[in-house]
């Protein structure tokens, strides 16, 4: 089992925002890789962890040929930009938006006085072209829910060979999942695979399974 943790990373940021990198893939990032951080999963590529600092903002800027998800776990964004200008995520909730080839540009701010914690993951398409689309996904306690991911045939989330699932637990609650997966813990704490793991911790392993011991979130990446 391979696990990183929040310390084992240094601190980062741009803008309005503090992060750390858990994940710059090295066919993307290249030299610009930090050796503590893990390769992707698929086409899976990068995930940081962010706090937006009180009234952050990233500042507008764009994407193309990229599926970009966000995940907020405590606090709220405000969503501009030129897909879906207007949305706002509060805590639980997860947006995806589609560059595709069209592209798109976006601004996530952080409308209160006090920081808030968000994961942002990106995704390589599995075939260039595609329009520009954008997703929101409401929070659901309790459950597991699939917010990106799967063939072509169901119109539910945007395709991809890769998935990715927003598990929002209960103290007590568990989950599996079997085949080579990332899981990230954003909130609270539990045991993955007979370890103890807290929150802002990335696991790696052929077979997962975990067992919240706190109120928690949980991003569970995996092929499709």
């Amino acid at each position: 089992m391979q696990i990183l943790k929040y310390d084992d990373l240094p601190q980062g940021g741009f803008a309005g925002l503090l992060e750390r990198q858990f994940v710059t893939d090295q066919k993307v990032f290249g030299a610009r890789k930090h050796p503590a951080a893990f390769n992707g999963l698929e086409n899976f590529v990068y995930l940081a962890d962010a706090n937006f600092q009180p009234n952050g903002t990233t500042g507008m800027h764009g994407h193309k040929e990229v599926d970009v998800i966000s995940v907020m776990v405590d606090g709220n964004i405000s969503h501009a930009g030129s897909l879906e200008h207007g949305q706002s995520l509060s805590a639980g909730m997860s947006q995806v938006q589609r560059a595709g080839a069209e592209g798109f540009r976006h601004d996530e701010i952080n409308p209160d006085t006090t920081p808030n914690h968000m994961i942002q993951l990106w995704v390589l398409p599995d075939e260039a072209g595609e329009p520009a689309g954008y997703q929101v996904f409401e929070p659901a306690i309790g459950k597991r829910v699939q917010i990106y991911g799967g063939d072509k045939s169901q119109k539910e989330r945007f395709y991809s060979r890769t998935a990715i699932d927003v598990a929002n637990l209960e103290t007590g609650q568990s989950l599996e999942q079997t085949g080579d997966a990332m899981v990230f813990l954003s909130k609270g704490g539990g045991v993955i695979n007979g370890q103890t793991i807290q929150a802002r911790t990335l696991v790696r392993d052929a077979s997962i399974h975990f067992v919240a011991n706190a109120d928690s979130q949980v991003i569970i990446i995996y092929p499709a």
